[in-house]
């Protein structure tokens, strides 16, 4: 079993960053990622790192725009949004799985944080 904490969501105007962060309880091997759901719609993949940290996976609607990083030594997987947009308001979540290869669905995904507010405004 493994728990999620993430922290870092705020209110931001738009064009400003903003740096998420994710805590697991213990070492993960798999893959993290993270996802955003805003009010009445599904929730979408946004990003995901490699076990090793080496490798990262973006949609394309975010590519530019959102860096995830991971630091092993501290249990973290954080997520830059650089250049906010409206759009970009969401919960954040972040997610484990036990697996090496991507995964950009929910169900692909086994443990996941109860999620950070960001809001973007105009």
């Amino acid at each position: 079993q493994v728990q999620l904490v993430e922290s870092g969501g705020r209110t931001v105007q738009a064009g400003g960053s903003l740096r998420l962060s994710c805590v697991a309880s213990r070492r993960t091997l798999g893959v993290i990622g993270w996802f955003r759901q805003a009010p009445g719609k599904e929730r979408d993949f946004v990003a995901a790192v490699s076990g090793d940290g080496a490798h990262q996976y973006y949609p394309n609607y975010v590519k530019g725009r959102f860096t995830i990083s991971r630091d092993n030594a501290k249990n973290t997987v954080d997520l830059q949004i650089d250049n906010l947009k409206s759009e970009d308001t969401a919960v954040y979540y972040c997610a484990a799985r036990s697996y090496f290869v991507w995964g950009t669905r929910v169900e692909e995904y086994e443990y996941w944080g109860q999620g950070t507010q960001v809001t973007v405004s105009s």
